[in-house]
């Protein structure tokens, strides 16, 4: 068995673990938070029969471990339970509601590789110069302030005072795009309606950057710092000995080197974005699982809290089996050992 399948049957395992030990945990806060929601489902009018009733059938009247037990049974089959909030299968909710926000994700994440990782590698290729220091002032900016706050001010400087991009939504309604993926940039593709896809990529871009700032900037800090000390490295001085240009040497010698501990914190911050991404959601009106959740939450919804914590807690163990794979990849010294740790 070679060392990634090791590295990749090892994290599985350790996955399945983690999202048991997430179950319970969110079973049982979700549980002892105050509030019946019974009782907020069926609103101040409905009867103690009704709400007797709800309670029985959401089995509230038993014990936590005999309810983590229907849990499991109904979770076995496929079944997350019925929202209290919408009235409909929990899985229903998150097949609508997570493509938006995995799209979101994705664009963010990929705004913070292309914009980040190019930046570091010229904040360290010209360090203690004016594009040092234009950059490293830009990184600083962008990770010291969080997501939202970089929601409002994009908000009032490119949708309101510049009206370039739309305020809400993931396109307009003029647009009819018959869901396949449910990612309406892949949807748009399959109709071949360029229009659509231009128009989404438009409604996009703001709350993604606004995701992407701060990774961008701690991409952009880590890969600096990273290539400085590679830079350091002997073997770097004997390139530069042999003649090779700069650019190649940063490009080619000293940024795969720094790659890997940037990568982990890629990774880090690419998971991270589904849970920061409610607010985000929340100010451009973005239909996603993070702005579900928030409403779930303030509702007491048991069944949809939990289906949507587990949803996200595995979003975010998959992207580091991703990053961790990646690295074993990039890293020789794993992908050709004969042991991996």
């Amino acid at each position: 068995m070679s060392p990634i399948v090791r590295i990749l049957a090892k994290r599985l395992g350790t996955s399945l673990l983690v999202l048991a030990g997430v179950s319970m945990l969110i079973f049982a806060i979700a549980r002892i938070i105050p509030g019946d929601p019974a009782r907020i489902a069926l609103g101040p009018n409905a009867t103690a029969e009704q709400v007797a009733n709800l309670r029985a059938a959401l089995h509230l009247d038993e014990s936590i471990p005999v309810q983590y037990g229907y849990f499991l049974k109904d979770l076995s089959q496929g079944d997350l339970g019925v929202s209290l909030y919408t009235n409909r299968p929990v899985t229903q909710d998150i097949a609508q509601f997570l493509p938006a926000t995995l799209e979101l994700v994705l664009v963010a994440g990929l705004l913070m590789v292309v914009a980040g990782l190019p930046l570091g590698i010229l904040s360290a290729r010209f360090r203690g110069g004016v594009t040092d220091n234009i950059i490293r002032m830009i990184s600083l900016l962008g990770v010291s302030a969080p997501s939202f706050v970089w929601a409002v001010i994009l908000m009032l400087i490119f949708a309101f005072y510049l009206p370039l991009f739309p305020i809400a939504g993931r396109i307009s309604d003029v647009y009819a795009i018959a869901p396949v993926t449910g990612f309406l940039l892949v949807d748009t593709l399959i109709a071949g309606n360029f229009a659509a896809f231009a128009d989404a990529s438009w409604h996009i871009m703001l709350p993604a950057v606004a995701l992407a700032l701060s990774g961008i900037g701690q991409a952009a800090r880590l890969t600096r710092a990273n290539m400085i000390e590679t830079y350091d490295r002997p073997y770097i001085e004997m390139a530069r000995s042999y003649g090779f240009s700069e650019r190649r040497i940063a490009n080619r010698y000293a940024f795969k080197p720094s790659l890997i501990p940037s990568l982990t914190i890629i990774g880090l911050d690419f998971a991270a974005m589904l849970g920061n991404a409610f607010l985000v959601e929340a100010i451009f009106a973005w239909p996603g699982l993070s702005r579900y959740g928030v409403a779930v939450i303030l509702r007491k919804d048991l069944n949809a809290i939990v289906g949507t914590v587990l949803v996200i807690s595995a979003t975010f163990l998959i992207a580091n089996i991703i990053v961790d794979l990646l690295i074993a990849f990039i890293n020789p010294r794993i992908r050709l050992s004969r042991r991996a740790s």
